[in-house]
């Protein structure tokens, strides 16, 4: 009996589930995963992983992410809304199994569920009508299909699909029980692809997983990579201040969401994106002074060899000094540039009575560096241009409390401000920020329930 097509990518995509690939490489790396707190309760938002572990690295307060990443997109199997009560009970069983059986921090394991427009307007789209979160600030739906920026190529890959689960541990075990038991056992999801990574800074000391995983895969300038960097690109990305504290990305936390009822409280937005990143241009073409001007801001006195800077309130720039640093030096810093819309510009009380100061840090950033090229496994690997050689890059994943708060950070990058100043730039001039070493292949933006509501969201309603 021959397989139909769909037979044969279901297949494939269960082989990929059951296989780690290269990113086997990080256990033997690694050994057993660094300490972790011990577990609390699990909190009503799904995006939310505690027990993450805290270092200090030049004097800055860094958090140490899971070493292991994956995300599985998919479609929703369920044809219609009379057969959407049951898959909501059969895959919430299976998520309170999974969480019974690993404890919700990295030593365990951390699973988000986000839902695409193309679920809610397929599936529940007269419940999504009256449920739909509002964007009171931008006048604007809270989640809005995924656009192109001015630095992104004409290819870059709108995608449509109607769910990502993000899984994060330290286990690479771990991932795969959840896969298994998520897209294998349970037959409610087609996956559509799986992108899979690691992270991990060498802050005990030793070669950092960045430098060690793209030497062993052979990619052009990973001899270059510093050896305890974080990140790909050199630098520690994880500073405590950097990233916005534990409620802020919720819908209702900052006042810039209208929710016509009370069922998506406690959830938030969440952007996915793949970036290509060119490691032998980015070493070989700018020196360390031209890195840390490119990637903080232009005349940013540090140590030579210095992974972490200080990303606190009072380091924020202003649009006033992003515009001077480029009529002084022709150049932008990334993260001048979305400072001034990733960060408050002024106190605010959230309706709890927590107080947020201004520079506080609004994005919660759950990025990776990945070697998938651009996935590790594609249900279109033509559409999604796979290529068999591993490639560096990052598996872009952020909390935001609204499409438009990620679109006015991302348009901040191109120079573009929250003011309405337009920084101009030849789309791959040096100049403009890191662009220029930076590929986005594919971009979707979805929306994560709480987590009472992360199954199936409004087949309840």
């Amino acid at each position: 009996m021959s397989l139909t097509r769909r037979q044969v990518l279901a297949g494939a995509a269960a082989g990929a589930l059951g296989a780690a690939g290269v990113y086997e490489l990080v256990d033997r790396l690694t050994g057993s995963g660094p300490e972790r707190a011990a577990a609390g309760e699990l909190p009503p938002e799904q995006h939310v992983l505690d027990g993450v572990r805290t270092v200090t690295e030049n004097g800055v307060e860094v958090l140490v992410p899971p070493l292991h990443h994956e995300v599985v997109t998919a479609r929703v199997k369920v044809a219609g809304s009379s057969d959407l009560g049951d898959a909501r009970r059969a895959l919430e069983q299976t998520l309170a199994s999974l969480e019974e059986g690993f404890p919700p921090n990295p030593g365990g394991l951390g699973i988000t569920l986000a839902w695409g427009l193309p679920y809610f307007e397929r599936l529940v789209l007269a419940q999504w009508r009256k449920n739909a979160p509002y964007d009171r600030r931008a006048q604007k739906a809270a989640l809005l299909p995924a656009r192109r920026f001015t630095s992104d190529p004409a290819t870059t890959i709108l995608e449509e699909n109607e769910v990502a689960v993000l899984l994060r541990s330290d286990s690479l075990d771990n991932l795969a029980a959840a896969a298994h038991e998520l897209f294998q056992q349970l037959d409610v999801f087609e996956p559509t692809s799986i992108r899979r990574g690691f992270a991990g800074g060498g802050f005990d000391g030793g070669k950092s997983l960045p430098k060690r995983m793209a030497t062993a895969a052979g990619v052009p300038g990973a001899d270059l990579i510093p050896d305890e960097s974080e990140l790909f690109l050199g630098f520690t990305s994880t500073q405590a201040q950097g990233l916005g504290p534990r409620r802020i990305a919720n819908l209702e936390t900052l006042g810039y969401v209208d929710l016509p009822t009370p069922y998506f409280r406690e959830g938030t937005h969440m952007h996915l994106s793949h970036l290509g990143e060119q490691l032998d241009a980015w070493y070989q073409l700018f020196d360390f002074r031209d890195r840390v001007d490119t990637m903080f801001r232009p005349g940013l006195r540090v140590a030579s060899g210095t992974r972490t800077v200080r990303q606190a309130p009072k380091d924020v720039a202003t649009a006033t000094d992003v515009v001077r640093g480029y009529h002084r030096d022709g150049t932008i810093g990334h993260s001048a540039a979305i400072q001034t819309a990733s960060r408050l510009a002024a106190d605010h009380v959230a309706d709890d009575g927590t107080v947020y100061a201004k520079g506080t840090a609004v994005p919660q950033r759950a990025d990776f560096n990945t070697l998938d090229n651009p996935f590790f496994w594609s249900a279109s690997p033509e559409r999604d241009g796979m290529r068999d050689e591993p490639a560096a890059g990052v598996h872009f994943v952020v909390f935001n409390p609204t499409s438009d708060d990620f679109d006015r950070v991302r348009r901040a990058m191109d120079g573009e401000l929250p003011d309405g100043t337009r920084l101009e730039f030849p789309v791959d001039n040096s100049r403009q920020g890191i662009n220029s070493v930076l590929t986005t292949t594919h971009r979707q933006n979805f929306l994560v329930p709480p987590r009472r509501n992360r199954s199936f969201p409004l087949a309840d309603v």
